[in-house]
C-alpha cells in the first residue's frame, strides 16, 4: 500500500467507490485462488509477473467470479494478453500507466473497446498533456516513433522532498515530468510502453528493449515464465535479461532461463537460436544461464538488485 498503484488505484480508489477489498499479506498462487473463491472477487489488480505466472500454470485455474484484471507497473506483451484471453475468455484484461510522481495519473484502458488494443496502456487521462521526445536532445518525436514520455498536468508533483537536484533533473521549467519511460503514441492517441529508458541494452550503439525479447521468449513452449532484467532489474520462474559489459559491443543481452517441468532439456544453444531466427542480428542473445528460481517481492515484482548480484558473482540462485 506504500506506492501509488497500491494506495491510489487499489486501496483508497476502490474504497472510495464502495468496494469490498481483500488484502493478501504476500503473493501466493494458492492463497490468491482461495481468496477469489471464498470472497467472490470480481476485480484483480496485479503486476505482469503475476499474470504471467497465472498463464504459466498448465492446468486451468478456477477463477470463478473474476471478471476483470488490471495490470500495471510494467509493459504487458501482446503474446501474454492473447494467451491469457484464449485460456480465460470470460476475464477482461485492462492496463494502466502512471507514476508516483504523477499521483498515478497517465493513461488507462478504461473501456472494453480500449482494452482490445493489444499492448496499449490506453488513452490519456483527463487533464493530461503528453509528448514523446528524443531522450538525448529533448526534440519532439512524431507519431509512432519511440522516445521518452513527458507528462504535464495539475496532478504532477511539485518536487522531491528536500532533494532539489533530483527535482531539477525530473521536472523542466515548463512543468513537464520526465518519466524515464520509452513509449510511443499511435495515430489514434493510444499510449504504448516499450521499456524503461535506463534498462535499454546498448549493443554496438543499437538500442535493444529487453521487454521485446522477453515477450518473444514467452512464446517458447519449454520456458515457464519471463520478466525483464537489465541492471537494475527483478522474479521467480522467469527469463531475465541482463545488460552485461563487453569490450567490443558495450553491452550484450544475457538470458536467465527457468525451464518448464515438462521441458525436454532445453539448451542454451536452443534458446539463442530461437531468438536469432526472429530478431535483427543486433538483438540476438549472447549468453544463457539456467536457474531454478528468481527472487520476487511480496507483490510479485522481480527483485532486480538481487539479480545484479547473481549476474556479477556468477553464483547459482
Amino acid at each position: 500500500m506504500f506506492h501509488v498503484y497500491g494506495l491510489a488505484a487499489f486501496a483508497t480508489g476502490l474504497l472510495g467507490s464502495g468496494s469490498t477489498i481483500v488484502i493478501l499479506s504476500r503473493f501466493e498462487m494458492e492463497e490468491m485462488m482461495r481468496a477469489i473463491r471464498d470472497y467472490g472477487a470480481t476485480y484483480l489488480p496485479l503486476v505482469p509477473p503475476i499474470l504471467v505466472a497465472m498463464l504459466g500454470v498448465e492446468k486451468t485455474l478456477p477463477l470463478g467470479s473474476l471478471r476483470r484484471i488490471l495490470s500495471g507497473g510494467a509493459p504487458l506483451s501482446r503474446e501474454v494478453i492473447e494467451g491469457f484471453r484464449m485460456k480465460y475468455p470470460t476475464v477482461e484484461i485492462l492496463q494502466g500507466y502512471g507514476l508516483t510522481e504523477s499521483n498515478g495519473i497517465g493513461a488507462s484502458t478504461d473501456s472494453a473497446e480500449e482494452s482490445q488494443r493489444y499492448g496499449t496502456a490506453g488513452l490519456l487521462s483527463p487533464n493530461t498533456e503528453a509528448r514523446i521526445v528524443d531522450a538525448e536532445t529533448g526534440k519532439p518525436m512524431p507519431v509512432n516513433q519511440t522516445g521518452e514520455l513527458w507528462l504535464r498536468g495539475p496532478f504532477v508533483m511539485k518536487g522531491y522532498f528536500k532533494n532539489p537536484e533530483a527535482t531539477r533533473s525530473t521536472l523542466d521549467s515548463e512543468g513537464w515530468l520526465k518519466t524515464g519511460d520509452l513509449c510511443y503514441i499511435d495515430e489514434d492517441g493510444y499510449l504504448f510502453i516499450v521499456d524503461r529508458l535506463k534498462e535499454l541494452i546498448k549493443y554496438k550503439g543499437y538500442q535493444v528493449p529487453p521487454a521485446e525479447l522477453e515477450a518473444l521468449l514467452l512464446t517458447h513452449p519449454e520456458i515457464k515464465d519471463v520478466a525483464i532484467f537489465s541492471p537494475p532489474t527483478d522474479s521467480k520462474n522467469l527469463v531475465i535479461w541482463c545488460r552485461f559489459p563487453d569490450k567490443e559491443a558495450g553491452q550484450i543481452p544475457m538470458a536467465y532461463v527457468v525451464r518448464k517441468a515438462s521441458s525436454g532439456g532445453l539448451s542454451a544453444t536452443a534458446v539463442m537460436e530461437f531468438v536469432e531466427k526472429q530478431v535483427a542480428p543486433y538483438k540476438k542473445v549472447r549468453q544463457v544461464a539456467f536457474v531454478s528460481d528468481i527472487p520476487k517481492n511480496p507483490s510479485g515484482k522481480i527483485l532486480r538488485k538481487d539479480l545484479i548480484k547473481l549476474a556479477t558473482s556468477n553464483s547459482k540462485l
